[in-house]
């Protein structure tokens, strides 16, 4: 079983269609999506490329999935602007799929083992896990597992660490990374290793779908998008934060 890991796309089509024609080549057995994946200003082109997908694939509830699900259900009573946006942007199928989406997915990967794919931790979609988590919370939040193998998403870093024998893998932000580069999208192939992969694509073309949209956030996504923060000191905000919406 060999396994491609996708993350935090955030609506970003563009930077996912050429992540998926770097997948097809690699014909994986699965595609795991680990979240947040149409929360951004392109989610309907987002959908149309995951619902075309020739490869299996299965879903990973992210925070922002959650939301989604929330306000779709009417438990945010005063939605911002954006939320409300948001909520327009998924028809009924569309929040339906995303209901659909796993807290955790569980896969035997070949070379590997056990592998748990989360969004945070396994625990937690707002736990943050970086490079840098200490030793002890890696324990606290894998106590009751048995996987040899997390692969977590959430602070859209990529990474390979190994810890108590756990081998963590941050497979990186296909839509929105925060590596301090712009135009590459980020992922990973598992099995019978860790093969951390990086996509070029064309940044300013989005920035330019991105903004024929009427997203209320879309420069606030662009400013994040051309000028990411660096991997600094986004360690350094996750693990003081620890939980993070």
């Amino acid at each position: 079983m060999r396994v491609a890991a996708l993350a935090d796309v955030h609506g970003n089509a563009p930077a996912l269609a050429a992540v998926l024609a770097e997948v097809e080549r690699e014909s994986p057995d699965l595609l795991v999506f680990c979240g947040d994946l149409t929360w951004g200003s392109l989610p309907q082109e987002t959908l149309a490329l995951v619902r075309a997908l020739r490869i299996p694939a299965r879903f990973v509830r992210g925070n922002a999935d959650r939301a989604v699900l929330e306000l779709s259900s009417g438990d945010v009573e005063q939605p911002k602007e954006r939320e409300s946006w948001m909520l327009g942007q998924h028809r009924g199928e569309d929040v339906a799929l995303l209901a659909g989406f796993e807290q955790t997915v569980t896969v035997e990967v070949g070379g590997l083992g056990l592998t748990c794919f989360g969004h945070g931790s396994p625990r937690s979609d707002e736990e943050c896990v970086t490079e840098r988590t200490p030793a002890e919370r890696v324990r606290e939040f894998m106590a009751d597992r048995d996987e040899s193998v997390v692969v977590t998403a959430h602070v859209h870093l990529q990474y390979r660490r190994e810890v108590d024998g756990i081998m963590l893998v941050g497979p990186g932000s296909v839509g929105l990374p925060y590596e301090g580069t712009a135009g590459i999208a980020y992922w990973a192939l598992l099995g019978p290793d860790v093969d951390l992969r990086h996509t070029e694509y064309d940044v300013d073309l989005v920035v330019s779908a991105m903004r024929a949209t009427d997203d209320p956030s879309v420069e606030a996504i662009v400013k994040l998008m051309l000028n990411p923060p660096s991997r600094e000191d986004v360690i350094e905000d996750a693990e003081r934060r620890v939980f993070a919406g």
